[in-house]
């Protein structure tokens, strides 16, 4: 008797482990992050106190509001050009969502395509296309994005297209070798026995099995696309100064580290924050559509 009540207390799981279990189990974290950075970007105009690029020298490098010497119309401070850091983080997100939208909108689509023809073809286009994956990989990015700026001038065009022609290559590749298990299944034989033609097979049968590892990689590149073009704005290779993206308010703070550090350090735990969340997503996306993983956090 003891022995049975002794085992139903070990079995019934605190409070503590509860939450932890609902927290593995669904990202609402992650969620939370990605909803909170779509929000500001679409309604940013609307949320923001101050234009971003409205300033003035008088109130130069004010520090947030938990500081003294704050200005309570600048929670978060302002810049060395008397900028509201609040307004230009929320503008910020605006650009993040631009860069890594359409990069993952275009460089999904067309890495995702390639790579189930190339998985599900073969021969001479799989070839090709593998030969072109490894030309991309084996480039240096940050040269190239340099050279390019420094021909082309900084502009939020260049680095979108930059980043979808380094940004495909990673769906092709993880595409590819999902298409190629895929294209042995009985299902796939028997449509191509039966007829169909390559573009049925690879839209209804390829598409929904490789749909979840695009998702995959996809969350997991929202976080890495951030951060490329963060670091190209901070070495002014990427966007104008006088555009508030997340890496142009760390850099325009850099000489300003230790008599206001919030001018770098706002921005850059936002892009950390946003980082994170994406990256945990990914994680859970791809415990999700393991079957292994997927028992470990039920």
């Amino acid at each position: 008797m003891i022995g049975t009540k002794l085992e139903s207390q070990q079995k019934t799981p605190g409070p503590a482990r509860t939450v932890w279990n609902f927290v593995r189990r669904y990202p609402i974290l992650p969620v939370m992050v990605f909803v909170m950075v779509l929000v500001l970007a679409v309604f940013a105009p609307l949320i923001a106190p101050f234009e971003p690029d409205a300033g003035s020298i008088r109130i130069r490098n004010l520090p947030p509001f938990w500081l003294a010497g704050a200005n309570s119309d600048h929670l978060l401070g302002t810049d060395p050009l008397g900028r509201d850091i609040f307004s230009r983080t929320i503008f910020g997100a605006r650009i993040a969502v631009i860069v890594a939208g359409s990069v993952l909108i275009a460089g999904g689509i067309g890495g995702t395509a390639i790579g189930m023809l190339a998985g599900y073809k073969r021969g001479w286009f799989d070839e090709l296309a593998m030969r072109a994956v490894d030309f991309t990989l084996a480039m240096p990015f940050l040269l190239v994005a340099l050279t390019v700026v420094v021909v082309f001038g900084q502009s939020l065009t260049l680095i979108i297209v930059l980043l979808i022609l380094f940004s495909w290559d990673n769906f092709a590749r993880v595409v590819r070798a999902e298409a190629l298990g895929l294209t042995h299944i009985a299902y796939v034989e028997a449509a191509r026995v039966s007829g169909a033609s390559t573009t049925r097979i690879i839209l209804r049968h390829i598409l929904p099995g490789v749909f979840g590892t695009v998702l995959v990689v996809a969350s997991l590149r929202v976080g890495q696309l951030i951060l490329i073009e963060a670091t190209l704005s901070f070495l002014g290779a990427g966007l104008p100064k006088n555009v508030p993206a997340w890496g142009v308010m760390v850099a325009a703070g850099q000489d300003f580290l230790q008599t206001a550090w919030w001018v770098s350090a706002v921005p850059g735990a936002m892009i950390f924050i946003v980082v994170m969340g994406f990256n945990f997503l990914g994680d859970w996306l791809r415990d999700w559509y393991d079957p292994k993983l997927r028992q470990q956090i039920h």
